[in-house]
């Protein structure tokens, strides 16, 4: 049987992440002692584990069939694949940072400065937009040290919590662009390998609609269920099923994290009693 072969992060922010979703999309891998490749337990699939930058050029290659990387990476490879699906993990940003003690007066501050990345293809192309003219210092690793160094003046690198860039004696200026890990594809994929790419999505799909979501089923008395209905709209409706009670119904229907604990609240307003939420796993719209 054909297998389609993935491309994961070897180590680093996205790579327990990257296992997590295949694991959460029902396909079992095990990579206990580090290889750098494995199959799945369950599902046509073989998985490689490699640094995240080499990643594009791999599945623009067809060494690797697709991909699971930060979207800034395929930006700054600029390499020919396709981005299929945005997974909801691994945010962050790209920024630019200067000392602490320096006075921000905009971006005209960084006319003539040298400024340390591992993204100059991203950062060259930012700069050449906006009419700026920067010297560009490319490194491959602990970008965060070079000003206190005296490699650069600045810094244009991933920011997620700000930490690190506070422990360096820096802060953060000029939010660039927004990230997070992406699904890529090759463009030339085998009709057996495409169904198998589509088998994945579907999956990935599911598990993503289910995040954030919380099943709610509760008991109302029949004459409120309106005003509950306009409280819950579910996913097409809420499902109504009437209770042995006469006058009383059982209310069952989908809502968001973000919106809980106030359409809670509405909902025992409304007279609604013995309200039940779980966690959703999966939802498959």
């Amino acid at each position: 049987m054909e297998k389609i072969k993935i491309a994961i992060q070897k180590s680093g922010r996205l790579s327990e992440k990257s296992i997590d979703l295949l694991t959460e999309c029902g396909i079992k891998v095990s990579n206990g002692n580090r290889k750098l490749k494995t199959e799945a337990r369950n599902f046509p699939m073989e998985i490689l584990f490699l640094r995240d930058d080499d990643i594009p050029q791999y599945v623009e290659q067809g060494v690797a069939d697709i991909g699971i990387l930060g979207e800034n990476e395929v930006w700054e490879k600029d390499k020919e694949v396709d981005v299929i699906e945005k997974l909801g993990f691994g945010n962050c940003r790209l920024s630019l940072a200067i000392p602490k003690d320096e006075d921000y007066t905009g971006l005209d501050y960084f006319n003539g400065k040298r400024i340390a990345t591992s993204y100059p293809k991203i950062l060259n192309k930012f700069f050449q937009v906006k009419g700026i003219d920067v010297t560009i210092e490319e490194l491959g690793g602990s970008v965060e040290i070079a000003t206190g160094i005296g490699l650069a003046d600045a810094i244009f690198d991933i920011v997620s919590t700000g930490s690190t860039l506070l422990m360096n004696g820096l802060k953060e200026v000029e939010s660039i662009i927004r990230s997070e890990a992406v699904l890529i594809c090759n463009k030339k994929l085998s009709p057996a390998k495409t169904a198998l790419l589509d088998q994945l999505l579907f999956r990935i799909k599911a598990h993503k609609n289910g995040q954030g979501k919380k099943y709610v089923l509760l008991n109302a008395p029949n004459e409120v269920i309106p005003d509950i209905v306009r409280l819950l709209p579910g996913m097409r409706s809420p499902s109504i099923l009437p209770l042995a009670d006469e006058g009383w119904s059982s209310v069952h229907s989908v809502i968001s994290d973000d919106d809980f604990w106030e359409i809670i609240d509405e909902l025992k307003r409304h007279g609604a009693e013995g309200i039940l939420v779980v966690p959703i796993e999966k939802m498959i719209l």
